[in-house]
C-alpha cells in the first residue's frame, strides 16, 4: 500500500478533469503487472512524467522517476518526491543515482527516466543518453517506451503554462517491453528507434494546427528544427558556463 502515491494520483486525475485533459491511451498490457522495467518517456513538457503515470496504474503500479537534485531541495517539492520514493539526480555526481535506480530495478520497482534529458523544444525526438540501456543491461530488466504527444501544449520550456480548462488531446502510447541486450550503443539506438516510430503513429491522428508553436517544423509548425534546437541549446550552456566562470573569478 502506498497511500501518499495514491493521493497525489487521485489529485492529478482530478486536476485533469478540471482541466478537460483528452487522454487517448494504447498499449498499457505492455506495462509488466511485477518485476522490474526501466520506463523510458519522452520529452516534450514539465507535465511529462505525470501523464507517464496513467498506463502503469492499470496494473496498478507505481514508477519511480529520475529527477534533477533541485526538485528534491525545495521546501515544498522535496518532501513530496521523496515520499514517493523518487530518485534524486545530482548531475555533477550521477553514479549514486545511477546505482540507486539500478538496486530499484533489481527489487522489482518501475523506474522512469528520460533518455533525451531535457525538453525537446522541436518536439521531436533527441539524441539519446545510455543510462536506461546500461540500467536495464546491468539489472536485467526490459525497456518499456511511453511516447506521449501533446504535454508540450500544456507547458513547455519558453511559454505561458496553459493549466487551465484548455480540453487539450493528450495521446499516450506503451510499447512492447525490449528485452536488454549488449552493447548499451546498439540498445540505445533500438529504443530512440522504436520511440521515433511510436511517435511518428500518434502523430498522424492527432489535430495539430498550422503554424502553432507546440507543431514541429515538419508538420507545419513554429517549432525549430532539430538542428535549430540543439544550436540554441549550446548557446545556452556556453552562457551558462561563462556567468558561473564571472561568478567563480
Amino acid at each position: 500500500m502506498e497511500p501518499v502515491y495514491r493521493t497525489i494520483v487521485g489529485l492529478a486525475r482530478t486536476v485533469f478533469f478540471v482541466e478537460g485533459l483528452e487522454f487517448t491511451v494504447k498499449g498499457e498490457e505492455n506495462i509488466p503487472a511485477r518485476g522490474g522495467a526501466v520506463i523510458a518517456v519522452n520529452h516534450t513538457g514539465y507535465m511529462d512524467f505525470t501523464y507517464a503515470g496513467l498506463p502503469v496504474r492499470t496494473p496498478k503500479r507505481y514508477i519511480r522517476f529520475m529527477a534533477k537534485k533541485e526538485v528534491f531541495d525545495n521546501r515544498v517539492s522535496g518532501p513530496i518526491m521523496r515520499a514517493l520514493k523518487h530518485i534524486p539526480v545530482d548531475r555533477s555526481a550521477g553514479a549514486d543515482s545511477y546505482l540507486a535506480a539500478v538496486e530499484y530495478l533489481r527489487k522489482g520497482e518501475l523506474v522512469g527516466v528520460y533518455p533525451e534529458a531535457t525538453i525537446s523544444r522541436s518536439f521531436e525526438i533527441k539524441d539519446f543518453k545510455s543510462g536506461a540501456a546500461r540500467m536495464a543491461i546491468e539489472s536485467d530488466v526490459p525497456i518499456i517506451p511511453i511516447v506521449i504527444w501533446g504535454a508540450q501544449r500544456v507547458w513547455t520550456k519558453g511559454f505561458p503554462k496553459r493549466l487551465g480548462r484548455t480540453n487539450t488531446p493528450i495521446f499516450i502510447a506503451v510499447g512492447a517491453p525490449i528485452q536488454p541486450y549488449e552493447p548499451a550503443a546498439d540498445l540505445t539506438a533500438q529504443l530512440r528507434s522504436v520511440m521515433q516510430e511510436m511517435l511518428l503513429d500518434l502523430q498522424r491522428d492527432y489535430p495539430h494546427e498550422q503554424g502553432a508553436y507546440w507543431v514541429p517544423a515538419r508538420l507545419g509548425g513554429s517549432a525549430p528544427t532539430l538542428e535549430e534546437a540543439d544550436a540554441m541549446e549550446a548557446a545556452e550552456a556556453e552562457e551558462k558556463a561563462a556567468r558561473r566562470a564571472d561568478k567563480d573569478s
